[in-house]
């Protein structure tokens, strides 16, 4: 079986590194998958999944903020200012930000930046899809 290296960093630290079979990521044209020998590329990354499918069969997900994608002959790189576990995201954190974004954005005064306020929003629907779909998974 063929495979190709996966390292996930962010700002903080290493999340991941190894031998996957294939990588699925948010990109901001659409979803992107990344099999062993794929064409070299760099692209943006928006805030959501990164799914990597081990040489077992299983499959691993993590949540990102955004950032960058590159992919090399032997090397998929996700370099992202946050990368968290799907399994580590606090849930009741991702539901109380999405709220307040939400609030804001209704707010009639609009005093603040309402690209950052988006842009939160988005992030925190993305770490709350990603849980809803850990949890899918668990219950099967």
């Amino acid at each position: 079986m063929k495979t190709i290296q996966c390292d996930i960093v962010s700002a903080e630290n290493a999340i991941y590194s190894g031998d996957v079979t294939m990588v699925i990521a948010s990109g901001v044209s659409g979803e992107l998958g990344i099999a062993p020998r794929h064409t070299p590329l760099i692209t943006r990354l928006k805030p959501g999944q990164v799914r990597v499918h081990h040489t077992d069969g299983t499959e691993q997900e993590f949540y990102v903020s955004g950032g960058i994608l590159e992919v090399q002959p032997n090397l998929v790189s996700v370099l992202a200012d946050t990368a968290i576990r799907a399994k580590d995201i606090d849930e009741a954190a991702a539901i109380k930000a999405k709220e307040e974004a939400e609030n804001l954005l209704q707010d009639s005064n609009k005093q603040y930046d309402l690209a950052q306020v988006q842009a939160d929003l988005a992030k925190a629907v993305a770490q709350i899809q990603a849980i809803s779909r850990l949890k899918k998974k668990l219950k099967r």
